[in-house]
């Protein structure tokens, strides 16, 4: 058993290594020479130091947010893009630059979380409600959700002329992440650290309201916490950097596949992970057609779909 568990720890400490690698890699890739460039030390911690920390920390809060969204629910498809929380954030950002467009970005953040609270719930409401006749239900009904908060908010873009901006948006780009516009990402540290000290109720949570009851959990109230928590996390991911499609439901799946399902000690690995995926793909993007950078969020959707559509195929061939 002890041999075992030191084979687990090499393993995590082997993708922390190539994590870090990978953020390395990601301090010196660019088309501005840092180390050449007369103000190269000025435009590296202007630029790239809080680019990758964006990239980090949004890539680990992402991933994680959808661990515990798919434990809550007990649904391995769930995770802030397929239940609408992204749109959600997008919308109250919206409706904040419209009626303050002098905003403090502390203003628009507070306007994505709050908005994106409400909309969480109104998906965990919309579940009580719905017969669930197959795990693939509950994606659908959040996809339909955030098809329609899309069009609503999309409209009101084109109402005022900010479509544009709204586009923007989502394209899950890291390109605005500098000194100045990137520090509430620091807010998710906080976020990170109470769903760790957190996990062993989130995971009595998924197993029912019945069962979490009768070991003296609230369940209401552990519910009510993971949604500010993915609120929190999705809103200021949204304001900061845009959409990370299908990262939530990538990363925690991945993990699962190898290590099975188990909140406490999977979570490690899904911030391992994450970190891994985002700075790979953040890298390629900025490399596949230089000197132009592709936004990130295009290769974590073709990435995110193949893993998606991988599942429902493995889900239908189990139920078969």
């Amino acid at each position: 058993m002890r041999l075992r568990e030191a084979g687990v720890s090499w393993q995590l400490a082997a993708g922390v290594v190539v994590a870090l690698g990978l953020v390395v890699a990601s301090l010196l890739v660019g088309q501005y020479h840092v180390f050449s460039a007369d103000d190269g030390m000025r435009m590296f911690f202007l630029s790239r130091v809080p680019r990758t920390v964006t990239l980090v920390l949004a890539g680990a809060i992402m991933a994680v947010s959808g661990s515990v969204m798919q434990q809550l629910t007990q649904n391995r498809f769930v995770e802030p893009t397929t239940t609408g929380t992204t749109e959600w954030a997008a919308l109250g950002l919206l409706l904040v630059m419209i009626m303050w467009p002098e905003a403090s970005l502390l203003a628009k953040l507070s306007g994505a979380i709050v908005v994106a609270f409400f909309g969480t719930m109104v998906f965990f409401l919309m579940l009580r409600r719905v017969e669930l006749k197959s795990a693939i239900t509950v994606p659908i009904v959040g996809i339909m959700l955030a098809a329609v908060v899309s069009a609503i908010k999309t409209f009101v873009a084109l109402s005022v002329g900010g479509a544009q901006g709204v586009s923007t948006w989502f394209t899950g780009s890291f390109i605005s992440a500098i000194s100045g516009q990137y520090e509430p990402i620091y807010l998710v540290i906080v976020v990170l650290i109470l769903i760790f000290v957190t996990a062993d109720r989130f995971a009595a949570a998924g197993l029912g309201e019945d069962v979490a009851t009768s070991i003296g959990l609230n369940y209401q109230k552990v519910v009510l916490l993971g949604t500010v928590l993915v609120a929190l996390a999705t809103g200021t991911v949204v304001v900061v950097v845009g959409q990370l499609p299908f990262l939530g439901l990538l990363v925690p799946n991945l993990v699962a596949l190898v290590r099975g399902d188990h909140l406490r000690s999977n979570l490690p690995w899904v911030v391992v992970v994450s970190i891994i995926t985002v700075t790979a793909c953040d890298i390629l993007a900025r490399v596949v057609i230089a000197p132009f950078e592709m936004p990130v969020g295009v290769i974590l959707s073709i990435f995110g779909g193949a893993v998606f559509i991988f599942l429902v195929l493995r889900g239908r061939g189990a139920d078969s």
